[in-house]
């Protein structure tokens, strides 16, 4: 018995490894690719949606969290941070609550990919919200250049002379302006209307409209000789 074992475990032992792992090898190939699994990370992007109807998000969750997936070698390489993202759905957040924890269900991949998240990092992220207030804020010209040597400018009109802004509570001021974009007034030789862009005073705030543009006139007049300096004449002794 003993020589029968020892003949069967060791006599032509070369080939025998060598079939075995022709063996394994043939296994492994027929398995389908559905049923072999990979873990892969990535570094996806953090989307906001549905901050509530009269709120601002003031403190924003970090843009980019890192996830662990597993899912069958057909479906792995076809996940990158292009297709996979996480959506943090804010529809029924209030102001008291700041501590938002993220889950699997938050996960979002081409439809049809079979994939299980194995981890979250960070699994909770913080964010805060605010009241929105609406306030209409006059439009101010940004005027740069001078007239050309004998005009003057004797007036401008803006037309809306207001915009109505949204931002939050605390970052909504009446004293702010709305300007323009620079108007070039150094090569204007009579009453003209340009359309020119509107700039926001703090980037906290938005409009609330998609009208972001106004006319603004200028209007060119003569220089009033009676109004220029006149030189004294120096008296010689």
């Amino acid at each position: 018995m003993k020589i029968f074992l020892r003949n069967l475990f060791l006599k032509n032992w070369g080939l025998k490894l060598v079939s075995l792992i022709l063996a394994l090898i043939l296994w492994v190939s027929l398995i389908p690719e559905e049923k072999i699994f990979t873990e892969k990370n990535l570094t996806i992007a953090l989307e906001a949606h549905n901050v509530p109807t009269g709120f601002e998000l003031v403190k924003k969750p970090p843009e980019k969290v890192d996830v662990t997936i597993r899912a069958p070698n057909r479906y792995i390489d076809q996940l990158s941070a292009a297709n996979v993202v996480a959506i943090l759905n804010l529809e029924s957040a209030s102001l008291i609550q700041e501590d938002y924890t993220l889950n699997e269900s938050m996960i979002s991949m081409p439809a049809g990919t079979k994939a299980t998240i194995l981890k979250i990092s960070p699994n909770t992220v913080n964010l805060k919200l605010e009241r929105s207030r609406e306030i209409m804020l006059d439009i101010q010209p940004d005027l740069i250049g001078k007239p050309i040597e004998g005009l003057r400018i004797e007036k401008y009109e803006v037309q809306p002379p207001q915009v109505r802004i949204r931002g939050p509570e605390s970052k909504v001021r009446e004293d702010y302006k709305v300007r323009t974009s620079p108007i070039d007034i150094s090569t204007l030789m009579q009453t003209t209307v340009l359309e020119a862009d509107l700039i926001l005073p703090s980037p906290d705030l938005s409009f609330t409209t998609t009208r972001t543009k106004v006319k603004v006139t200028i209007f060119i007049a003569e220089e009033d000789p009676s109004k220029k300096p006149v030189r004294k004449k120096s008296s010689r002794k």
